[in-house]
């Protein structure tokens, strides 16, 4: 993919060249459970969502759709995943997952991957569309990132917390982030999918603060919990290419759909 960046990666250090060690595609968790999530409290939603536990041992999910561990297991936007009942989007479920050591975040998800597919009977294939995509490169002035870490802040760190004050103003804290799993969080954020065109190996530390563009329809005249919205700051184009040397380009692009072929109701833990 795609697009030459030799300078940069000569700049990096011999860290950066090291190759990505494959992760065995039957990896599972050793302890599961997995359960539709019981009634919401009047008022008290809480915690919603999937995400891995400090320590790189534990997968955990909270109120979230099979589509939206899809998403997650597999990398996609939630428009990339297409088939299968209605229930996928609608239906909620708890997850605590526990694996057998500390493990990478690639080896917790091929784990997710397979528990998805056992629990739900899941069966998928994949294809391949050229799409409108967004194009992650590294700019003209080269990478602005820190030198790659060379297992990060812990196995199974990689995460991107956001720490957002006010609406639209967001800051996003990488830890011991791939661009592999960089281009992905910015595709949850973006109207197209993020390709990773930077040829970027390793893992990051780094900070990013951009603002967000506002939802369809919201007028930039409106209030959030009663004061007028604050547009400035940086696009995260303009984010992105300043703070980390990268930069964010429409284009075409292959993109990866998954079509779900067959898939069955919860039975059991």
């Amino acid at each position: 993919m795609h697009r030459s960046a030799f300078a940069a990666l000569l700049s990096i250090g011999s860290v950066s060249a090291q190759a990505p060690v494959p992760v065995p595609p039957d990896l599972k968790f050793e302890v599961a459970t997995l359960k539709p999530s019981p009634p919401l409290q009047p008022g008290n939603r809480g915690f919603s969502g999937i995400r891995p536990a400090p320590g790189g041992e534990r997968y955990l999910a909270n109120q979230c759709t099979v589509k939206s561990m899809l998403t997650v297991a597999y990398h996609v936007k939630v428009d990339q995943i297409v088939g299968g009942p209605g229930w996928l989007e609608t239906e909620l479920f708890d997850m605590n997952a526990k694996a057998e050591k500390p493990s990478s975040i690639d080896e917790l998800h091929v784990m997710l991957v397979n528990l998805l597919g056992e629990r739900f009977k899941l069966k998928l294939h994949h294809e391949t569309k050229e799409l409108p995509v967004y194009a992650l490169s590294v700019d003209q002035g080269g990478p602005k990132l820190p030198p790659p870490n060379a297992g990060g802040e812990g196995a199974g760190q990689t995460w991107i917390d956001q720490q957002s004050t006010t609406f639209p103003q967001t800051k996003w804290h990488a830890t011991s982030t791939t661009m592999d799993y960089f281009v992905f969080r910015l595709s949850q954020i973006m109207d197209r999918p993020v390709i990773d065109l930077t040829k970027l190996p390793g893992n990051y530390d780094f900070d990013l603060s951009f603002t967000r563009d506002l939802p369809p329809g919201m007028p930039e005249n409106a209030l959030v919990n009663g004061a007028p919205i604050d547009t400035s700051g940086p696009t995260i184009y303009e984010a992105v290419r300043k703070q980390l040397g990268l930069r964010l380009d429409r284009q075409k692009g292959p993109v990866d759909i998954i079509v779900i072929d067959h898939v069955e109701k919860l039975s059991g833990n």
